[in-house]
């Protein structure tokens, strides 16, 4: 049974386990805030970690923040409250993106514990994959799990993962001759910093040198010193994540779906790599839709393979506001 007073360890650990979310070039675009009286968590965003030519909708900043807000509810779920989450929660306040009370007992799970145990192990591999391919069953259960926070998540043939490749074959050549997005990509690749906010350098990766599996370069960084050119898996497992709607409330809700998906393949010790290229770009996100009346919110490369380094994130007090 959970106390009635959440303490400050307990918090930090809240925290630090909604801030181990994936976020687009690890910006961690939210902060968070107890509001004591009603044990409640407010997440708001961050504007000024927004990318403004790569995301000038924010559309990628609520994914990133849905994503730390599952992880938040998994969090307080595995220690013993009911998360009560409201998203949106005060149009007034267009910041405020979500709110989770610490409700009573939580509900009996027994997926909860394997959650909350991948929240600590995941993180994206941009590293070559393994041919082995993800069982049937695997990608049934991450379905299952994108469909439980309102999402749908698509398996396409072989054929369709070519052209989903190709498109974001596009992308990444657009990115990459796009002046203003080169330069914001590559502001957010360092090496480790006292706020530990963007990416060191060892986490980008290889890239594909048969150009099959476009990885992003952040900004161009090929120089003959620069990034290694490796080969990648010949067939690669990619799946869609789709909302019906492609409202702020769709944003995040596909951010919490996203992020339960990758815990589960985690759990399952699945790779994952975000293919969000072609997302950036409205007439080549309108073509990954191909007619379908669902909303297009990521493409994710899963496999087998190296584990690749973390990129680091902020502490939870850093994250935390008063």
């Amino acid at each position: 049974m959970p106390t009635t007073v959440l303490d400050a360890p307990t918090l930090e650990t809240l925290i630090a386990a909604s801030v181990a979310a994936p976020s687009i070039h690890n910006t961690q675009p939210w902060r968070f805030r107890l509001d004591a009286p009603t044990l409640t968590l407010e997440i708001r965003a961050v504007a000024d970690r927004g990318l403004r030519h790569t995301d000038p909708s924010g559309r990628a900043l609520h994914i990133s923040v849905g994503c730390a807000l599952f992880n938040l509810r998994v969090a307080i779920a595995h220690h013993g409250w009911e998360p009560v989450t409201r998203l949106l929660p005060r149009p007034e306040e267009p910041d405020l993106l979500a709110t989770v009370r610490l409700g009573g007992s939580a509900r009996s799970s027994t997926s909860v514990p394997l959650l909350y145990e991948a929240v600590w192990r995941r993180h994206s591999s941009r590293f070559p994959f393994s041919d082995r391919q993800v069982p049937t069953s695997v990608l049934a259960e991450l379905a299952e799990a994108a469909q439980a926070e309102g999402a749908v998540l698509d398996v396409p043939e072989p054929m369709e993962v070519d052209r989903l490749l190709r498109l974001t074959g596009q992308a990444e050549q657009r990115n990459t001759a796009d002046t203003d997005r080169a330069v914001e990509s590559r502001r957010w690749v360092h090496a480790p910093n006292p706020n530990s906010l963007g990416m060191p350098p060892e986490a980008i990766g290889p890239q594909d040198f048969r150009e099959r599996i476009p990885m992003r370069d952040f900004g161009a960084h090929r120089r003959p010193a620069g990034l290694a050119a490796r080969p990648f898996e010949k067939r690669p497992s990619v799946v869609v994540l789709s909302t019906l709607h492609d409202r702020r409330a769709d944003w995040l809700r596909a951010g919490e779906a996203l992020e339960h998906v990758l815990l589960v393949a985690t759990g399952h010790g699945v790779r994952a790599s975000l293919l969000h290229q072609a997302l950036e770009w409205p007439d080549l996100r309108e073509q990954l839709a191909d007619g379908r009346r669902a909303h297009p919110q990521m493409v994710v490369r899963l496999g087998y393979g190296p584990e690749g380094p973390a990129s680091p994130r902020r502490s939870a007090r850093q994250a935390l506001t008063d």
